[in-house]
């Protein structure tokens, strides 16, 4: 009787238990259902600029700004992960995934131009307080955004994005000789990254687990990568990243002037910003949460839940929200 009694409680608890925890499958269904990800153009500066945008407008905004070579499809994870607490902007720059590309005879491919239309987007969209996740091409715009307007910046959240000569290292010798002698030779050695190829090693390099990686990935990127003429718009971009360090110091003195709450979740494996870059944040930024994560360059592909973890926790933790 005893036997029959113990099998009969478990079964119950085993019902109790799967009956919780399909609820709580149901509650977090509904919430991600309450608030997908859609997808909008917007018309600024004459220019069909895409973004993505999720989760209630009324909550604290997070400006996504993606890298080189990719768009706002790297977010695409994230976004899911945390629309039912943030409101998520990713923006895809003028050149980059489904935005404009208009001619190089009639647009300045720069990061100063690149920022002042994702200002303009933010005018737009009436956003005038947000946080910052900044990763590669990223942190140059985000950085200049936060130049023109540093009262509105909530937060930085720093993946594989940089702001100190010390992290321009081994990666950064063929560029570097292309800024100092800007000649077709010099460029032609640069087109092997937005290739195939390229593409396949940025995205897998360091990475523990590379069947975490989807191959959507490089082939998405190569839908924006293979227009027309954005060969010669890449190598611009590599040319006028040497206007980013020209003002590392004016960026750093702005840290440690408005101290705004730092989040590093840097991929420790990566050869195009190491580490080398993310630990310098420490000594300008006072409140500044470090995590090198044991990944590569792209780090939300392989640690994108923990990721979104750290995130939340950190905004929780500087009553952002």
């Amino acid at each position: 009787m005893k036997t029959r009694k113990t099998i009969v409680t478990l079964f119950t608890l085993a019902v109790l238990v799967a009956s919780s925890l399909n609820g709580q499958n149901k509650r977090r269904s509904a919430t991600k259902q309450d608030y997908p990800t859609t997808y909008h153009t917007a018309k600024v500066s004459g220019l069909d600029i895409f973004y993505r945008e999720a989760g209630p407008k009324d909550a604290p905004t997070l400006l996504l700004l993606h890298g080189y070579p990719t768009s706002s499809h790297m977010f695409r994870n994230l976004m899911d992960d945390l629309s039912s607490k943030y409101h998520l902007i990713a923006p895809d720059y003028p050149g980059y995934g489904r935005s404009s590309q208009p001619p190089m005879a009639e647009f300045d491919y720069t990061f100063d131009n690149f920022a002042e239309i994702i200002d303009e987007l933010l005018v737009q969209l009436k956003v005038d307080r947000y946080s910052l996740y900044l990763m590669d091409y990223g942190a140059p715009v985000g950085y200049r955004i936060f130049e023109k307007h540093p009262e509105r910046v909530e937060a930085f959240i720093v993946q594989n994005g940089n702001a100190y000569d010390e992290g321009l290292v081994d990666f950064w010798i063929p560029l570097k000789k292309y800024w100092n002698e800007y000649t077709v030779e010099n460029g032609k050695a640069l087109e092997g990254f937005h290739q195939l190829g390229g593409l396949k090693w940025q995205y897998l390099h360091g990475v523990q687990d590379s069947t975490k990686v989807s191959p959507d990935n490089w082939n998405i990127d190569l839908q924006h990568l293979t227009r027309p003429e954005n060969n010669e718009i890449q190598l611009a971009m590599f040319y006028d990243y040497r206007t980013n360090v020209d003002r590392y110091p004016g960026w750093q003195k702005l840290f440690r002037e408005y101290l705004v709450p730092t989040l590093i979740v840097w991929g420790k494996n990566d050869y195009i910003f190491p580490p080398a870059g993310a630990h310098p944040y420490k000594r300008d930024l006072k409140n500044v949460e470090f995590h090198l994560l044991n990944t590569g360059h792209f780090a939300l592909e392989e640690k994108g839940i923990e990721i979104a973890n750290y995130i939340d926790n950190f905004l929780k933790k500087n009553k952002i929200q």
